[in-house]
């Protein structure tokens, strides 16, 4: 107990100091929010990985996709670090980098007003980040609860409660800056934690090749009556396995807490070498999780009784002292971390895209940064009673919108977003087709799930399905939509173009003189 206790205690210290070290790079909005765009690769990159990955991968999704592939779920970690953060980062992190800075905007739903001229579509992009951030936020706690359990005889409460106040202080005091050097120390605790918990798991279990083979040997007939079918490459249901992998490795490039890091990052020079360390570490944090969550059938786990969330605790139970703490700080530090992405996101984008000029008309510099401290806490709060009241109640609508959250959001923005970086021909009236489309279907797959195929009645496979649909109807919409107004996209994509003047010296017969 001394140990987990003294580990907790000098990881809760670091975060703190870190948070009040950094006011002084947060005392105006461009510090708060963005760092004043000048965040290193190192950073950027963890600050990318740490906001993808928190306690609902490690816990939730590990375990649930682990116990229903089996190794073959280890597909979604290769997915999240090929498609999630290479191509991410190949694909959108120059551009947004440049055009985000050329229309000066520091949110989401800023980047969406300045690029199709329209102010009613940054207050519905911040409407739709208002609705699905906060359950989203809320779901991050979902992990703790089981293992503060196996660990500690505290209430899960006071655990989501001191998590909460502790993540509050260090992103009110630092902004963006204090959570993006954070988001680096708890990035290193995450792969250490993943790595040591690997190797004591497969060691429990007689090394690699003899866990392989023990999960050769396990059969479930209500999944597959295919002998070996939890070691086979690609698991019992390949095509919902697909969906899991588009899902969680093509939603980030929709995701505002995470491609708003390409806004900070602080030159494009950089981009290349946060782009090889983000995909390292989405190899090691998400591949980890979900191999290590493969192996869960070879531990006795009432899945029925007490749900998929018992599976990775389970397999942690019998670790040491040692191992057991370290994995308290790996999932705490993985959830403060996308925490405190969250939070920060939510409150930006509520003051400076709706409150700031429309029910604040002069709002100072001053104002925007009390305003989004205070809505900092206002997010934490409202995230703490939604965990609180779900943990301990029968309320499972919060559960089922936090399943929608990343369908919503990244169906929502994702195909507006990239098409807005890349084609000019990309037209208002699409954004809205896309925006609408997929809250719709997102929201009615939450209350009236029965009605859709059953392919589709999984808010993995229905978020997949938005994020797919959009990509195909932002351009077809805009095909049959009047051109957007030729001199206002031209003077958008004019960051892309630069002219330089340099001096050329000729030698005897380059000049074409006396012809």
């Amino acid at each position: 107990m001394l140990i987990k206790l003294g580990m907790l205690f000098v990881f809760f210290a670091v975060t703190i100091g870190i948070g009040l070290y950094c006011r002084k790079h947060s005392t105006d909005v461009n510090g708060f929010v963005l760092g004043g765009r000048a965040v290193g690769p190192w950073l950027t990159a963890f600050a990318y990985g740490t906001s993808y990955f928190s306690a609902v991968v490690f816990v939730g999704y590990a375990g649930q996709f682990g116990w229903k592939y089996g190794i073959a779920a280890t597909w979604a970690g290769i997915g999240n670090a090929l498609l999630g953060s290479l191509l991410a980062w190949a694909v959108l992190g120059r551009r947004t980098r440049i055009m985000t800075q050329h229309l000066d905007s520091a949110t989401m739903p800023q980047f969406f007003e300045s690029r199709f001229k329209s102010p009613a579509l940054k207050l519905a992009a911040s409407a739709i980040v208002f609705i699905f951030l906060i359950p989203y936020t809320a779901s991050l706690y979902n992990g703790l609860s089981r293992l503060f359990a196996m660990a500690f005889d505290i209430d899960y409460a006071w655990c989501v409660i001191i998590m909460a106040i502790l993540t509050a202080i260090y992103v009110i005091a630092g902004g963006y800056m204090a959570t993006a050097i954070n988001d680096f120390i708890q990035g290193i605790i995450m792969i250490a934690g993943i790595v040591a918990v690997i190797a004591a798991v497969l060691n429990s279990n007689g090394g690699f090749l003899e866990a392989l083979n023990r999960l050769g040997q396990v059969s479930d007939p209500a999944v597959s009556t295919t002998p070996g079918v939890f070691a086979s490459f690609f698991g019992p249901d390949p095509v919902n396995l697909l969906g899991v992998v588009i899902l969680t490795s093509l939603g980030t490039w929709g995701l505002p807490q995470m491609v708003q890091k390409f806004y900070a990052i602080k030159n494009e020079k950089q981009i290349g070498k946060g782009m090889i360390i983000s995909t390292i570490f989405a190899a090691i944090v998400a591949g980890g999780c979900y191999f290590l969550g493969g192996f869960g059938r070879l531990y006795d786990v009432n899945v029925a009784a007490e749900g998929f969330d018992a599976v990775i605790p389970t397999m942690l139970s019998g670790l040491p002292d040692v191992l057991i703490a370290l994995v308290i700080v790996l999932v705490l530090a993985a959830s403060m971390s996308t925490l405190s992405s969250l939070v920060l996101t939510s409150s930006s984008t509520l003051t400076l895209d709706f409150i700031k000029g429309k029910i604040v008309k002069d709002m100072d510099e001053k104002k925007q940064l009390l305003t989004m401290r205070a809505l900092i806490v206002v997010f934490i709060a409202i995230s703490v009673v939604l965990a609180i009241v779900q943990h301990t109640s029968a309320v499972t609508f919060i559960a089922q919108l936090m399943g929608v959250s990343w369908g919503a959001l990244a169906g929502a923005f994702l195909a507006p977003f990239l098409f807005g970086l890349y084609w000019k021909r990309t037209t208002k009236a699409s954004v809205w087709c896309s925006f609408l489309f997929s809250t719709v279907v997102m929201l009615a797959n939450t209350v009236a799930k029965p009605y859709f195929p059953a392919m589709l009645q999984s808010p993995i496979n229905a978020g997949a399905f938005c994020m797919i649909a959009g990509l195909i109807i932002v351009p077809v919409v805009s095909l049959i939509t009047p051109k957007p107004d030729k001199a206002h996209v031209d003077s958008v994509f004019s960051c892309y173009e630069r002219t330089v003047t340099v001096n050329v010296t000729d030698s005897i017969g380059d000049t074409n003189e006396g012809k």
